[in-house]
C-alpha cells in the first residue's frame, strides 16, 4: 500500500514542501511514482521518514541524518539503541530544565531569590515553599502577606542562614526549658515566646500579640506545624501555644 505526498504530510505533521525538499536532496526519495509521475510513499519510506524526523527533532543537520541512515554497515537495532540513548538524554535534560523553571516559579511565589545551589545550602532537603500556595490562599490579599513577600525577596543566602541559625538556637533553648520542667506560663517560657514573636516581627512582618496568638493556635491545629515544632522536642508545639498566650496576656495583648 502506498500513500500520496499529501497523505504522508498529514500523517507526519510536516509540509508537502518539506517532503519535496527531502526528495530533492536524496534524503527521502519515494519508492514509487504514479502513472502521472506523482510521488507515492510505501511502508519502508514511512519508516525512513520517522527516523529522519526523530533525528531532526534531536537537532541533527540533514546531511548527518543522511549519513546515519545510509551507512551500509548500520544495524537497525543499533539505530534504535542510539535513538533510545539520545531520547533518554534529552528527557533528562528537559527534566532538569523543568526543575529549574519550577524552582524559579517557587522562588517568585515565596520571594526567595536564591539559586538552586544556594537554596540547597540554606534549606537542605526541606522545601521552603511547602506551604506557599496555602499561605497565598489564606493571606494573599493582606498587607501582612505582601510585607512578608517584600522582605523575603531582599534576603541573601547569608540572611537565610542567619535566620535558620536563630531558629535552631531558639529551638534548643526551648527544648532545654521543657526538659527542666518549666511551666508554659513561667517567665522563662514567656520570654522565649516573646523572642519567637520578635523573630517573626523582625524577619517577616509586624506580628502583634493578637496575631501571635492566632499563629499559636495554628501550631497545634495544623499537624504539619505541630510536627515542625515537636521535632525540636515532643509536645513543644502545645507548650509554646500556652506560653504565647501567657506572653500576650502579660503584655495586655
Amino acid at each position: 500500500m502506498s500513500h500520496s505526498v499529501g497523505q504522508v504530510a498529514g500523517f507526519a505533521g510536516v509540509t508537502v514542501r518539506t517532503l519535496h525538499h527531502y526528495d530533492a536532496i536524496g534524503l527521502l526519495v519515494p519508492s514509487e511514482r504514479s502513472h502521472a509521475g506523482h510521488r507515492r510513499y510505501g511502508d519502508a519510506d514511512l519508516d525512513r521518514l520517522q527516523q529522519i524526523l526523530f533525528y531532526r527533532e534531536l537537532g541533527f543537520p540533514l546531511d548527518e541524518v543522511a549519513a546515519l541512515l545510509d551507512d551500509p554497515d548500520a544495524d537497525p537495532r543499533e539505530h534504535l539503541r542510539r535513538q533510545h540513548e539520545l531520547l533518554t538524554a534529552r528527557i533528562e535534560k528537559l527534566r532538569k530544565m523543568a526543575e529549574a523553571v519550577e524552582h524559579a516559579m517557587e522562588a517568585r511565589t515565596m520571594g526567595i531569590n536564591l539559586t538552586p545551589e544556594e537554596r540547597f545550602e540554606v534549606f537542605g532537603d526541606k522545601d521552603p515553599e511547602q506551604y506557599a500556595e496555602e499561605a497565598e490562599r489564606r493571606w494573599g490579599g493582606t498587607e501582612t502577606y505582601a510585607e512578608s513577600q517584600r522582605r523575603a525577596a531582599s534576603y541573601t543566602k547569608g540572611d537565610w542562614q542567619r535566620m535558620r541559625a536563630e531558629v535552631a538556637d531558639w529551638g534548643e533553648r526551648y527544648a532545654a526549658l521543657m526538659a527542666a520542667g518549666e511551666a508554659p506560663a513561667g517567665e522563662a517560657a514567656t520570654d522565649l515566646a516573646e523572642e519567637h514573636r520578635l523573630h517573626i516581627d523582625g524577619w517577616f512582618y509586624p506580628c502583634s500579640y493578637a496575631a501571635h496568638r492566632d499563629l499559636a493556635d495554628l501550631y497545634v491545629a495544623d499537624e504539619r506545624f505541630t510536627a515542625f515544632y515537636d521535632a525540636m522536642r515532643p509536645g513543644l508545639a502545645e507548650h509554646l501555644r500556652e506560653a504565647i498566650r501567657a506572653n500576650a496576656a502579660r503584655h495586655g495583648g
